[in-house]
């Protein structure tokens, strides 16, 4: 591979590649040639510094209500958030029945508004998604 620069700024690379191949029985010995040409100037740039911040995480909160039983809220909180153990969603139950509400779950935006829609749809009384 040859690589040449103008003064102009221009950017020449030629690129030989050499294959051998099998024909009929005969080695024979093919070559390639390739040429790119480049006009563009390169441009220097500053370095940058690239903070990565994660997504803002949501809040999923129960509310407490009148009319949803215990054992109907558990089997929501189980059918619909991810790896809901059995007794997690018991105690998150009794904190709605007790305190008046519970974050049940807490993810990114996407993920908290299905579930957030999938609880609703299933009667239970929800909060609004916050940020957390």
């Amino acid at each position: 591979m040859q690589v040449k620069a103008a003064s102009t700024g221009a950017i020449a690379m030629k690129i030989e590649k050499e294959t051998a191949i099998a024909f009929n029985g005969e080695r024979m010995a093919m070559t390639s040639q390739f040429t790119f040409a480049s006009t563009a100037t390169p441009t220097l740039t500053p370095d940058r510094v690239t903070t990565r911040q994660p997504y803002p995480k949501y809040k999923i909160i129960v509310l407490n209500d009148d009319f949803n039983t215990f054992g109907h809220v558990a089997k929501c909180l189980m059918k619909y958030i991810p790896n809901m153990t059995p007794d997690r969603a018991w105690d998150l139950t009794n904190q709605v029945h007790f305190e008046g509400q519970a974050t049940v779950w807490v993810g990114p935006l996407e993920q908290a508004e299905l579930y957030h829609q999938q609880l609703s749809r299933e009667g239970l009384t929800m909060a609004p998604l916050e940020k957390a």
